[in-house]
């Protein structure tokens, strides 16, 4: 009788010792075990087109080429040509203006969750590859404490003028975001075939390669995109787009997300201005 009372002791003390709440006792003997209830969070729902569409935008700029122009440049390159002094100068005006960068993960989280970002946000993103988006874009952004999103153009890595697999590497491992801009920057809207694969697969693979880390996000050659385009993107693995400033998708507006070309014919002050009347919807 002994044995068997002391067994049924012995076998409460290691029920409450694994349990993190004790239960009531008296005089040194358990009377009840507390049940342990586990907390589950709850799971997150994801915003609707609709919802996604009425949340107030963040300003978004698409830069070029960053460097001198010649005389002999034509009105195309000069609209996608800023000067390294006013690339500079614009950097200064939104950190004088307070504003914070922010990159796809945070925009994706505000809009699909409705995760608070910081005061004043914008994006400052590149297409097409270019060497001086490292060696002069990367370089005065980290003064100013910003990061942005470099769309590569694959055809183009290694080549002169063009980013090279080390630096697209360096741009990732010091915190901005490596996404994709297809292969040879072949217009979406003409796509068929194998089209999909060479342009939007295996871009993504080779980029992954490069910086061992997810691509997700992509940007349509010149902006144009059609609704062909985005179960394709879809299925690539690809969680959100981005276009130029035209309007939004209303189905699947992450990938129509709008941006601005940053010309090259713009001062400083024209910039700032821009921001604010592309981007009307105060945050």
């Amino acid at each position: 009788m002994k044995n068997s009372a002391f067994l049924v002791f012995a076998g409460l003390f290691l029920l409450v010792g694994c349990h993190s709440e004790t239960g009531k006792t008296k005089n040194g003997v358990v009377l009840s075990v507390a049940p342990i209830i586990k907390k589950i969070a709850p799971k997150k729902t994801m915003a609707d087109a609709a919802t996604i569409l009425s949340k107030k935008e963040v300003p978004i700029l698409c830069y070029h080429n960053i460097k001198e122009l010649k005389a002999s440049d034509g009105e195309m390159t000069k609209t996608y040509t800023v000067s390294p002094a006013n690339f500079a100068q614009q950097m200064k005006a939104l950190s004088d203006a307070g504003y914070h960068s922010i990159l796809p993960n945070q925009l994706y989280d505000y809009l699909a969750y409705g995760v608070p970002l910081p005061s004043n946000p914008v994006m400052i993103t590149f297409d097409d590859t270019r060497g001086e988006q490292f060696s002069i874009g990367a370089s005065v952004m980290k003064k100013y404490g910003f990061t942005g999103v470099f769309f590569v153009m694959t055809v183009s890595i290694g080549r002169p003028g063009y980013l090279s697999k080390e630096q697209i590497k360096s741009l990732s491992d010091s915190g901005n975001v490596v996404a994709a801009h297809t292969w040879d920057h072949h217009m979406v809207t003409k796509y068929a075939g194998d089209d999909w694969n060479t342009q939007l697969v295996k871009p993504k693979n080779k980029l992954e390669e490069i910086i061992g880390k997810p691509v997700t996000y992509f940007a349509y050659p010149f902006g144009l995109w059609n609704k062909a385009a985005i179960p394709e993107l879809k299925k690539s693995g690809y969680q959100m787009a981005y276009i130029l400033a035209t309007k939004r998708d209303s189905v699947d507006p992450l990938y129509t997300i709008r941006r601005i070309i940053v010309a090259g014919q713009w001062s400083t002050p024209s910039t700032m201005e821009a921001i604010k009347s592309s981007f009307n919807k105060e945050l």
